[in-house]
């Protein structure tokens, strides 16, 4: 069946049940970004395979949200399934609704599963709809009739992460949470997100592509916790560590049976904006203390171990970055090479290294027009090829045991124009700006955003995505709450502080020509104190050098080339070391001052 089939059955079950809309978000049934093939019930209805948007369905129309990311990619994916694209210029902004409240009647009734929707936007979506006199029904899942090849569950088993990465026991990390369940008057905590689960419980997996998460829930109590999880994923060895840690194990599907049990005077800590409507609805109202999410913020500041080990992935990651962009050099003066044999190349010099398990993300490798595809994802057999001319955007990370990366760089291979110049010039000013901000404690990510943008405004000038976001410890890539931003979304009203790891991303765009990103990993540090009060800074983590030929000099400052050429003889000083003679010496000229 094709998408535009997949749309066809989902309208006649909502002709047959009498409803007049059905919402098919892209989560799961915990908030995931990345999701497994599972619960890819939007790629399903859809076609649309970027990793955020939203379709709703009439009985008779049909339609895909998403933001300025996923535009270009999702005018051409759609065109199998006959989806209208509502294009989202503030991301995550729920246009849907608004766009459902006026299409709909009075009366009307609006369906989705509960499952892959939060409490919170549950709640949000009721008080909305009523005012326009429409009902919602949390509870039909239409898409688990209509996916007649449905791929299961994933069976993959979990592993531990050792204290030496860590730098906390998972014993320390449970006690963490139940000083504040003591402080709250709480009984247990309510864990949904796979990553902060993983993250207390010190183990990983492989249930989800790039995320090295696996599919359980938890509860923490007050003299105990349980892991609700297929036990076949879960090791004997680990099964031991957890009999003597009071960890017990129940099936995955147990966990609703377990909330609706709970009795008074037992309370359960729930952050409305992870937890599933579906999980809501099983836990009584009267036990319910809701709060925000507490291993979240935890694990969004790194604590010294992991910061050491962060350097290292830094450092693995230069190393193979550098091996990889010399190939591509080299291959170029000889030949055409694909989009994808570089994202292949990326994969193979990044597996060299012992602690490496897989991407981060599907690497971003654009070449020319296919730059200003903000997500673009090279396919074998409909990639471009690469030539000596024009720019390459290419985005990537990988997976370690000692961290996760997430790094941008903009390459010229060939002459690039006065235009190009200017453009990537404007981008690295405000990548520049941003690294070298100091700012007082309490600041948060909006406030620092225009930092990166300004130059590119003085030229009436912008791009539509983020900022920057947080990055996890052999986790998410993306890992809330942090980041910078336009707007007030978490992720641009978070307080920035000392230990936090967060992506400096600025780009630029031109559709049909080329697209320009400069991404580097910062980590917040302690600057100063004085009578003003204590100053925060941030230190650029990413070794890897920032392509000098694509560089107009002429606008850049002397303190913006005192810090690209600190930067580059950073680049240089850290990775030289680990590379043959050769490498090194093609660092060296890749990493020269800047006059």
């Amino acid at each position: 069946m094709a998408a535009k089939d997949h749309v066809l059955a989902i309208q006649e079950a909502l002709k047959k049940s009498k409803i007049d809309a059905y919402i098919i978000p892209s989560s799961d049934p915990h908030q995931s970004e990345y999701v497994a093939d599972h619960w890819k019930s939007r790629e399903w209805v859809s076609g649309f395979t970027g990793s955020a948007g939203l379709v709703v369905i009439t009985q008779k129309e049909a339609g895909l949200w998403t933001d300025s990311r996923y535009f270009l990619q999702a005018e051409t994916e759609l065109k199998a399934s006959g989806m209208v694209l509502h294009k989202q210029f503030i991301q995550g902004a729920p246009d849907h609704i608004e766009w459902l409240v006026n299409t709909l009647d009075q009366g009307s009734m609006v369906a989705f599963d509960g499952k892959c929707f939060s409490i919170a936007q549950v709640d949000a979506m009721q008080k909305e709809f009523a005012k326009a006199g429409i009902s919602i029904d949390s509870s039909i899942d239409f898409v688990a009739a209509a996916w007649k090849d449905r791929p299961l569950l994933p069976s993959g088993k979990f592993f531990e992460l050792p204290e030496k990465y860590t730098g906390e026991s998972r014993t320390e990390r449970i006690n963490r949470i139940r000083k504040h369940l003591k402080e709250s008057d709480a009984h247990h905590y309510l864990i949904t997100t796979l990553d902060d689960l993983c993250w207390v419980f010190n183990i990983r997996s492989n249930d989800v592509e790039y995320n090295p998460v696996c599919i359980a829930y938890a509860v923490i109590s007050r003299d105990g916790a349980t892991l609700f999880v297929d036990e076949a994923k879960v090791p004997d060895s680990i099964k031991k560590s957890f009999t003597d840690e009071k960890i017990s194990l129940q099936a995955y599907d147990a966990i609703e049976p377990f909330l609706k049990k709970l009795k008074k005077p037992e309370k359960i800590w729930v952050d409305k904006s992870t937890a599933s409507a579906w999980l809501g609805a099983a836990i009584s109202k009267d036990l319910l203390i809701v709060d925000a999410n507490l291993p979240k913020g935890m694990k969004a500041i790194k604590n010294k171990t992991e910061i050491k080990h962060i350097r290292q992935a830094m450092i693995q990651d230069g190393v193979s970055l550098t091996k990889a962009f010399m190939w591509l050099e080299a291959e170029l003066s000889k030949r055409r090479v694909t989009e994808v044999e570089v994202a292949e190349q990326l994969i193979k010099c990044r597996a060299v290294h012992k602690d490496y398990i897989g991407e981060s993300f599907g690497a971003i490798i654009g070449y020319a027009s296919n730059g200003a595809i903000i997500h673009y994802h090279p396919e074998q057999g409909k990639c471009a090829s690469i030539k000596q001319e024009g720019i390459l955007l290419i985005d990537s990370g990988g997976q370690y045991k000692c961290g996760t990366t997430d790094i941008t760089r903009t390459l010229a291979v060939g002459k690039p124009t006065s235009e190009q110049k200017l453009h990537f010039t404007m981008v690295l000013k405000g990548n520049i700006a941003l690294s070298r901000a100091k700012f007082p404690k309490g600041t948060r990510g909006v406030q620092l955003d225009i930092l990166a943008r300004q130059f590119l405004w003085q030229h009436g000038l912008n791009y539509l995505h983020g900022t920057g976001h947080g990055v996890g410890f052999f986790l998410n890539v993306h890992e809330p709450p942090q980041g910078f931003i336009t707007g007030l979304a978490e992720r641009g009203t978070t307080v920035i502080e000392p230990g936090m790891l967060t992506s400096n991303e600025p780009g630029f765009y031109v559709e049909g020509s080329h697209g320009i990103r400069i991404e580097n990993l910062v980590l917040t540090v302690e600057d100063e104190v004085t009578p003003y009060g204590e100053f925060l800074s941030f230190e650029t983590v990413t070794l890897a050098p920032i392509d000098r030929n694509l560089i107009s000099s002429k606008y850049l400052t002397p303190d913006e080339k005192a810090w690209l050429n600190n930067y580059h003889a950073t680049v240089f000083e850290r990775l030289s070391p680990h590379l043959t003679k050769k490498e090194a010496k093609w660092l060296k000229e890749k990493t020269k001052p800047i006059k």
